[in-house]
């Protein structure tokens, strides 16, 4: 099966942009002048798919253009200047000097020495033979990176004096902008948040001498990285070390720093942010497999296997030499590093989301403050930011509304690793962000020392890791403790009374209202079932990924709660942008055409719930976290994401597809309302860009396309063929194929039945047509006698 999925034309994008700067009376966000200016050519178009037929697939679209497949870009190019290790640091243990720095290759680490070796040789380390620990380090850019980094905001804002030349062959050449609207989201995705953080991963060991002083030796050494999935490194890592205790001499670090640079990353294909956003969320390890063959492909006619005259068809594994194998499982992408000629296996993750660093488990950190909670649960003194359902709200619920609403959390693990804190303080850095929000793991201090207490209390809103005892004994310290080997939390008594905001004041006027007509609804927020869920999921072993996709939906929601909250009090939100032909008037209800004519100018947009009285429930519950989340970091951190990755993540403005399909999924609709919809995303979905929005809303884990496939069965005729169109153009998406594999045998069969009768009607209209006039059914079958007696 072989299809191409349409770009959307320059005209249409440039009605969508025009149309975003269209007043209506409020004030709109609008894309920065440099992704406007890329809109003819953002929309992602797929590869031809893999030539393997399905089982259960409809029969191959027409290609709508003769295009050739754009060529894929690298998220790790062999030519690209930056290097996967930057510095090597060897620290030890001096009997008189104390935690002391031995070498620093290739050069000397800007910073206090004094301070990176005390960070690399945690408190108690001698009474193991190995630790890890990770450490962050806010290295400033040099010179040289600030003058590059002007250069290219002078090249982004001036292309016409910047190679302007350049960018259009590149544009001729891939056959889409989508590499230059990646590059624009990868810059805006860490924007205002100073240079790049340097992630540190460092080991420990100990060796027993009796030949020297307090009879052991005592080193570490660390490598320092901008890739967050510095967990890579611990093999070789190993490995180095031991070399070092036999060598200790800068040979054996650049040894070490050769091998790691030397790692060939460059066939990790680069994905768009709605591509990885499926990926993530889904199960299925050949998900956009066909990303890889074409890399692949690329990489064989670069080395002259094979000749470009190849280049129309996709590559079959077959075909792939033994040195470009395709992944096992697309999620994760397998190189080697060669260390002194022994091949050493790492496996890269092919998604990376801001505040997921290294390698940690969130299942573990839930159960080590599930358990406790379950078996003899403690009363939390109140706090509204905190305590969001009562005095026994679950712990990680505590854990995660304190992060939200910039707390100072601290992890202790006393006589524990210093690794397990480390660990503890990257894994509460991805839940609270769910790969969404931003501002955590920046003032995250994986590992720390009561040295460093002083600068410590400067950071406003710090997750820390210790293994002191004495951190417990001083409340003033933090706001919460997370007491790892007991499995308890606990909140500080001099934490901050939550601040009384107009939020807070809206809805007290409302609560003894909604208190006397639904006073029985023990958990209006929902935190308690969604743990639920969560342990359930843990306990039946459905990995850590299902696991992540659950916090992921969570912090999703909580976002477009809070947008609710915000538009409810205070009129409009700056957490969702208006699209096209959208007000925010109560005569303007969500369902209704703003154009009879045009079935996408579908109102509505946000969270939706299943009646007034609920809505009214769970914001009362969540009013004061909500308020407190909108004075932190990382609420303003999401208002720039928002503006800034508004098109890669809405290539369809109108209607809005998150909210439409929740209104099918929660509510009972009426067949007109229903078919409404139905139709309009018939229209509205048409390109590679617009199903890859479409299966951001319709994970996998939930029903998947099972709620659109509903209208295969709706009344009206038009309304079913416009679902069973749709459902095949997104059964030819590289994608979305697998969303239609899992559609159950039903809705298939409704599917079909829909093409042959649609196939059958017009086949009978061509052959009247062909005969000159109307014809009955006996006349057709028997080769086209007239009805009329002749």
């Amino acid at each position: 099966m072989s299809a191409t999925l349409p770009i959307r034309s320059s005209d249409e994008t440039a009605h969508v942009a025009s149309s975003l700067a269209k007043p209506n009376g409020l004030p709109r966000l609008s894309p920065s002048p440099s992704v406007t200016r890329k809109l003819s050519s953002v929309s992602p178009r797929s590869s031809q798919t893999s030539g393997r037929r399905r089982s259960g697939e409809p029969p191959a679209a027409t290609p709508a253009s003769s295009l050739k497949p754009r060529r894929h870009k690298s998220q790790y190019p062999r030519d690209s200047p930056e290097r996967h290790v930057e510095f090597i640091l060897v620290a030890s243990f001096h009997i008189d000097r104390g935690p002391i720095m031995e070498h620093q290759y290739p050069a000397p680490i800007s910073g206090d020495e004094s301070m990176l070796a005390e960070l690399m040789l945690p408190d108690q380390t001698h009474v193991r033979s190995q630790d890890w620990t990770i450490f962050f380090l806010h290295k400033d850019t040099s010179t040289e990176a600030e003058d590059e980094a002007k250069k290219k905001k002078k090249k982004k804002s001036d292309p016409a004096k910047h190679g302007e030349d350049d960018e259009t062959s590149d544009s001729l050449e891939d056959g889409s902008g989508e590499t230059t609207e990646e590059e624009q989201s990868s810059d805006d995705e860490d924007a205002g948040e100073g240079p790049p953080l340097m992630y540190v991963l460092n080991l420990v060991n100990t060796k027993q001498d009796n030949t020297v002083k307090r009879g052991a030796v005592v080193k570490a050494m660390a490598i320092c990285t901008r890739h967050s999935f510095l967990h890579i490194y611990k093999p070789i890592l190993l490995l180095a070390l031991e070399d070092y205790f036999k060598s200790p001499y800068p040979e054996t670090l650049a040894s070490l720093y050769n091998a790691v640079n030397a790692m060939d990353l460059s066939l990790l294909p680069r994905l768009s942010m709605l591509e990885r956003q499926i990926l993530q969320a889904s199960n299925s390890k050949d998900m956009f497999i066909e990303k890889f063959e074409q890399m692949i492909h690329q990489r064989m006619i670069e080395d002259g296997e094979i000749h470009e005259g190849d280049d129309e068809t996709p590559p079959s594994p077959k075909r792939a030499s033994s040195r470009h194998v395709l992944p096992r499982d697309t999620h994760e992408f397998e190189s080697k590093i060669i260390y002194h000629d022994i091949p050493i296996p790492v496996k890269v993750p092919t998604v990376i989301w801001p505040e997921i660093v290294g390698d940690f488990s969130l299942v573990k950190l839930i159960q080590i403050f599930s358990a406790p909670h379950a078996t003899s649960p403690q009363a939390f003194p109140l706090h509204p930011h905190l305590t969001s359902s009562g005095a026994f709200t679950h712990p990680i619920i505590v854990l995660v509304n304190a992060m939200l609403t910039q707390k100072r959390v601290v992890f202790l693990g006393h006589n524990r690793p210093s690794g397990e804190v480390a660990e503890a303080v990257l894994a509460a850095c991805a839940l609270a962000s769910g790969g969404i929000l931003r501002g955590f793991t920046r003032h995250a201090f994986p590992y720390t020392d009561l040295t460093k207490i002083d600068d410590l209390l400067k950071v406003p809103g710090f997750i820390a890791g210790v293994t002191n005892p004495t951190f417990a004994n001083h409340p003033e310290w933090w706001d919460v403790l997370c007491d790892l080997p007991t499995g308890r939390m606990k909140i500080s008594n001099h934490i901050e009374p939550a601040p009384i905001t107009d939020g807070l004041l809206y809805f007290q006027q409302q609560a003894s209202l909604a208190n006397s007509s639904s006073s029985s609804n023990s958990d209006p927020s929902g935190d308690n079932l969604f743990m639920e869920d969560v342990l359930r999921s843990i306990t039946n072993r459905h990995g850590e990924n299902a696991i992540r996709a659950k916090w992921r939906a969570y912090i999703t929601k909580f976002t477009r709660v809070a947008a609710a909250f915000e538009e409810t009090v205070y009129g409009a939100s700056n957490l969702y942008i208006i699209g096209p032909n959208e007000e925010l008037y109560p005569e303007s209800p969500s369902g209704v055409q703003a154009d009879p004519l045009d079935p996408t100018t579908l109102r509505g947009h946000g969270y939706v719930w299943p009646d007034e009285l609920a809505k009214q429930r769970e914001l009362m519950a969540s009013v004061s976290r909500i308020e407190g989340w909108r004075t932190t970091r990382s609420y303003y951190s999401f208002i720039q994401d928002i503006a800034a990755m508004y098109y890669p993540a809405r290539p369809i403005q109108k209607p809005d597809l998150h909210h439409h399909h929740d209104r099918l999924r929660t509510l009972k609709l009426a067949p007109a309302d229903a078919g409404v919809i139905y139709v309009a995303f018939s229209h509205a979905i048409k390109d590679y860009g617009g199903i890859c929005q479409l299966l951001t809303v319709t994970p996998e884990n939930q029903a998947g396309l099972f709620y659109l496939a509903m209208g295969l069965f709706h009344a009206d005729l038009a309304v079913r063929e416009a679902t069973a169109d749709l459902l095949e153009r997104i059964a030819v998406h590289p994608a979305g194929r697998h969303f239609w594999a899992q559609l159950n045998r039903f809705a298939k069969a409704a599917y079909f039945r829909i093409k042959r009768d649609k196939g059958t009607a017009s086949s009978l209209k061509s052959g009247i047509d062909s005969l000159g006039g109307p014809q009955s059914l006996l006349g057709v079958a028997m080769g086209g006698v007239q009805s009329h007696g002749s």
